[in-house]
């Protein structure tokens, strides 16, 4: 209880929020890079989304006469809400103050907050490829946030907490086997990521064709610092959901402890974590195409099928054992 009460680990936690703004556009970068290497192209430099919001944050925001004060605070609660949903998954460390918060549903909380503002900012303005976007996003999100919640309750029965913390800290103590119920929600969460961050095959995040967008289409009216905040509030969502993947699934590396040993091997193994998945992204953003809308509720179905199966499996092989 003593490293709760100290300095170093609130510092900690800050540092680790902190992290998660700076590494964000890095991994939408080294997404990008590898795409272009894929597909024969040279690409966009590594750092390229930096600069991208750098140049959106000193533009002037324009707002549309019709648009009210949401329309003009959703970005701040899209972005606080993301942020906040991200700061509950441990990074580097899970031994931090801020573990207490750091549950299933606290996550699945805000990222529903900031879902809705969303929804909400492009119905806001009353253009119709806003409403259009937004009702997707709403269809989408009650498909996504069931199976990701049987997912992760999967390994939560395991450590018998819905705490992030306390499950990888199981993990570690204990010792991590890749179970069969760890596979299907392993599998249904990489789909429910893949939904969630709006990439191919649900959403291409590069295309602005207007009858094919979903998280784009709610954006068209913004811009300016605005639209930084909305592009950046995506960004943490994917790196959100890579460190999910990484630190719960594979929480090999991640520390235990406040000493610099301890978080110089976390940051290096979350780093290579998340540049293998970035990698495993951009090969399945290359090789897939986008599906039509109405196919949207089967592939979502199927990560909530596979999530029911890991749950199921869990509590059979409980039962025989």
């Amino acid at each position: 209880m003593d490293n709760y009460l100290t300095l170093p680990g609130w510092v900690l936690a800050v540092f680790q929020s902190c992290l998660y703004l700076a590494l964000a556009p890095l991994l939408v970068g080294w997404v990008r890079k590898a795409k272009a290497r894929l597909q024969n192209r040279r690409g966009a430099p590594l750092l390229q989304a930096y600069q991208d919001l750098y140049k959106l944050l000193a533009k002037e925001a324009r707002v549309a006469h019709t648009a009210s004060p949401l329309f003009r605070a959703a970005p701040y609660i899209v972005f606080t809400a993301t942020w906040m949903a991200a700061a509950t998954v441990p990074l580097l460390v899970v031994d931090l103050p801020t573990a207490a918060i750091a549950d299933i549903i606290v996550l699945v909380g805000l990222l529903a907050l900031a879902r809705v503002f969303l929804a909400l900012a492009g119905m806001d303005v009353g253009a119709a490829f806003g409403g259009m976007g937004a009702s997707r996003e709403m269809l989408i999100g009650a498909l996504a946030e069931p199976a990701m919640l049987m997912a992760v309750f999967t390994l939560a029965m395991t450590a018998h907490s819905t705490n992030l913390s306390s499950v990888i800290d199981h993990h570690l103590v204990d010792g991590f086997v890749l179970r069969p119920s760890y596979l299907f929600a392993l599998g249904g969460l990489i789909l429910v990521a893949v939904a969630e961050s709006g990439r191919i095959p649900i959403d291409n995040p590069t295309t602005h064709l207007e009858l094919t967008m979903i998280h784009e289409a709610m954006l068209l009216e913004y811009s300016g610092r605005h639209l930084a905040l909305m592009e950046w509030s995506a960004q943490i969502k994917l790196l959100l959901y890579g460190t999910l993947i990484a630190n719960v699934f594979f929480p090999w590396g991640i520390g235990r402890g406040f000493g610099g040993a301890a978080l110089g091997l976390g940051l290096a193994a979350v780093l290579a974590k998340l540049a293998a998945l970035g990698a495993v992204l951009a090969v399945g953003e290359t090789v897939l195409a986008k599906m039509r809308l109405f196919r949207a509720p089967e592939f979502l179905n199927l990560a909530l099928l596979l999530s029911l199966l890991g749950l199921l499996s869990h509590v059979i092989l409980e039962v025989r054992a």
